[in-house]
């Protein structure tokens, strides 16, 4: 049993190791967004109406539940962060339940072909030697796997660094095609990069043994044709010149095929491309490219695809082709002429309404890489973007087409912080790409975006303690310096927004680190005084109309506030070793007595803009405050004087804090860890004694774990926030709707 924790940590004979704790069951629901990363292929099945599937670069593989009218994520029992970028997809074109995925997230993680007989409910896993690329430059190639509709026990898969692969037992083996002409590009003395490698492969349906495979790399043939199965292969002369790498291609009834060409795998660094047909009966090859020549937009063509009905029904779209914007292509003459989808077309985002982006309208959409029409109903289609994905019930009409996000159950984001404030909405977050939102309601996509400024990444959120309206943030764009500024503030809980302009900022170099976004912001607990991390660190009590140094405060310190002492703020001297704190509203720090600590506190230090902060201050609790140093916890009650070690055996990655439980003195405390070779979400809500896991095997979404906290407002109430399915939030199971 625990008898107690000690002040001096270097009496560790005394201290109880972390028990395992009776915890409730949880239940996890996505805070709803609606879509909003990457998701490079989307593809139906051709074996039932109403079955498609969707894949992503970091955030796993969805199938679409028409029943249900939603998304189902397929990957949210996985613990290897790797297989959650999903190189490829290919449902089995005979049995509907039948599905396979070609999982690795780069050439530096594992990777192995999922199979699965109840569409992705469960799945088979064979590790493979040939590394894939599902977040690498060229995810948006493919498909790379296929099964054949004529002998659906054998398989293809076109790597990118080794080769052609085929398995013969349904995806359980594979072995290299040693008749394939290219090998591949790495050797031993040339260590992987990224590259397009085999870029598709493509049975053709109504040809029995015929399969078609596209090179993405630099050579003088890129289409290579096998008509026994993949025995013997040739390559197949014509096409545009070698400069031009085949994408993605489609083949029609009519067995002819259309492939998508680009000068780079992408989805960035594309400035032109192709679209060509090629007839096998023939060998005749046709140009159909709907812009060509000189005056063509800069970029290329990747997204393609062919109407089961009507083989001369094609579709393509455009990548990177940034002015005037990305768009979809259609044809109903195998592209003897050509109608741009953008044009004739309007997105209604009632559903997602932060798609706005703060402009009029609603753009069509950037790195359009995947592009599909429903087998059984040429009426449907679906294109994905950077941030969501499209459809339409109307793409055979000529005028007002209407498309709209195809999200329902699709939580695609990466998430770099948040905070649930003591008041306001019980969430406020930060995103990659999208900024971040203030979420009123859990359940529906939030109107828009933080504006005001527009910053695509939010790297710092903090809110005042008692005055939790009044909020701070900072953040950086995807240029290398922010053009206006990088900080902002709120007074109405995050709705809106304020710039805060640091002084002399047009004359900073452009590695200052509030032209960067790496200047992270605290306020203070009433909300009237702010502080700024800058290189010289500053504060502000008048809403950045004048700024004061900071004294005694060094560069890279992480500052956290009282979440009641509007007077005090906390930070970390590593230089020192020592706990500094702040009794004037940041005017100066000093060395607190930090008892209880270790000697060396470089395990506190923060590693790049978004990394959480391991000093956290409890809500209502004055001087209340818990760190992390390494992955130990400490907590303090006397405004950082004397320190305790808040449990041991249980190694903590992340943290955070909520209310707490009846009659407990110690805040719930919610922690990313591992507990006896576990790694999971853990709670304790007597202080770090002891400890319960909250999720379970079917909640683990690759372990890409990247913040956590608990909401003050209400126990048990746990914010998770993933690198590549969004947000979560865990309730206790029990607990009353």
């Amino acid at each position: 049993m625990c008898l107690g924790f000690l002040a001096n940590v270097g009496a560790n004979a005394w201290l109880c190791e972390a028990r395992a704790q009776e915890a409730p069951a949880y239940r996890w629901q996505n805070v709803t967004v609606g879509g909003g990363g990457f998701a490079p292929g989307i593809v139906f099945s051709p074996a039932e109406a109403g079955l498609a599937y969707l894949r992503t670069d970091m955030g796993g593989a969805y199938r679409w539940d028409s029943a249900r009218s939603r998304w189902i994520p397929l990957q949210d029992g996985e613990t290897e962060s790797s297989y959650m970028g999903i190189e490829s997809i290919a449902p089995d074109p005979v049995d509907p339940d039948i599905v396979y995925l070609a999982a690795g997230m780069g050439s530096w993680g594992p990777a192995a072909i999922f199979r699965s007989g109840d569409r992705g409910a469960h799945w088979r896993k064979t590790p493979v030697p040939f590394p894939m690329g599902g977040n690498e430059g060229g995810r948006g190639l493919g498909e790379r796997l296929a099964v054949d509709p004529h002998h659906n026990h054998r398989l293809f898969f076109g790597s990118r660094h080794d080769g052609l692969w085929r398995s013969t037992d349904s995806g359980a083996h594979w072995r290299t095609v040693d008749s394939f002409p290219l090998p591949g590009l790495d050797t031993p003395e040339s260590p992987r990069q990224t590259h397009g490698g085999l870029s598709f492969v493509i049975f053709d349906p109504a040809h029995a043994g015929r399969v078609y495979v596209g090179s993405a790399d630099p050579g003088a043939r890129h289409l290579f044709r096998s008509d026994d199965g993949g025995e013997s292969w040739r390559a197949v002369a014509g096409g545009p010149e070698a400069t031009l790498l085949p994408v993605k291609a489609a083949v029609g009834s009519d067995g002819v095929l259309t492939i998508t060409y680009s000068d780079d795998i992408g989805p960035n660094g594309i400035t032109r491309g192709a679209v060509w047909r090629h007839d096998p009966a023939s060998g005749a090859w046709r140009d159909i490219t709907p812009e060509a020549g000189p005056d063509a937009p800069v970029g290329g063509y990747m997204g393609v695809a062919v109407s089961a009905e009507d083989p001369e029904a094609i579709a393509v779209s455009t990548i990177g082709r940034f002015q005037p914007g990305d768009t979809v292509w259609r044809s109903h003459d195998a592209g003897e002429s050509w109608i741009e989808l953008r044009k004739i077309s309007e997105r209604d985002v009632s559903a997602t309404p932060f798609l706005f982006f703060d402009h009029e309208r609603v753009a069509f959409g950037h790195w359009i890489s995947g592009l599909a029409i429903d087998p059984f109903d040429s009426e449907h289609a679906a294109y994905v973007t950077g941030a969501t994905l499209y459809a339409t019930q109307q793409f055979g009409t000529r005028r007002d087409m209407v498309w709209k996000p195809w999200t329902r159950g699709i939580e695609q984001t990466a998430i770099i912080t948040f905070v649930s404030p003591t008041g306001g909405a019980h969430l406020v977050s930060g995103f990659g790409d999208l900024g971040g939102f203030r979420h009123d309601d859990l359940t529906v996509s939030p109107p828009h975006v933080h504006r005001n400024p527009m910053l695509t990444n939010t790297n710092s959120l903090d809110y005042a303690g008692l005055a939790p309206q009044v909020m701070v943030r900072s953040g950086n764009t995807h240029q290398p310096t922010v053009p206006d500024s990088s900080l902002a503030w709120s007074n109405d809980g995050g709705e809106s927004w304020t710039p805060l302009y640091t002084p002399d900022l047009a004359s900073m170099s452009p590695d200052a680190p509030e032209r960067t976004g790496n200047a992270a912001i605290t306020v203070s607990a009433d909300g009237s005084t702010f502080l700024v991390e800058t290189r010289d660190p500053l504060v502000t009590e008048d809403r950045g109309e004048s700024w004061a140094p900071v004294l005694g405060l060094p560069f890279g310190s992480r500052v956290t506030a009282d979440k009641v002492d509007p007077q005090r703020f906390y930070a970390i001297d590593f230089e020192a070793n020592k706990l500094l704190r702040s009794d004037d509203s940041g005017a100066h720090f000093r060395p607190a007595g930090s008892t209880g600590l270790p000697d060396d506190l470089s395990g506190a230090r923060t590693h790049g803009r978004e990394a959480a902060n391991p000093l956290v201050a409890v809500p209502g609790s004055a001087g209340h405050l818990w760190l992390l140093i390494g992955d130990t916890l400490y907590r303090s009650a006397d405004y950082g004087e004397s320190w305790e070690r808040a449990g041991n055996g249980i190694a903590i990655k992340r943290y955070g804090l909520g209310k707490a439980a009846e009659n407990s003195d110690w805040p719930a405390i919610y922690a990313i860890a591992t507990l006896s070779g576990v790694t999971g979400i853990y709670r304790s809500i007597n202080g770090g004694s002891s400890w319960g896991r909250i999720n379970d095997d079917a909640h683990q979404w690759g372990l890409r774990f990247r913040v956590i906290t608990g909401d003050p407002r209400i126990f048990g109430r746990v914010y998770l926030g993933t690198d590549g399915r969004g947000i979560f939030y865990g309730d206790p199971a029990e607990r009353e709707e």
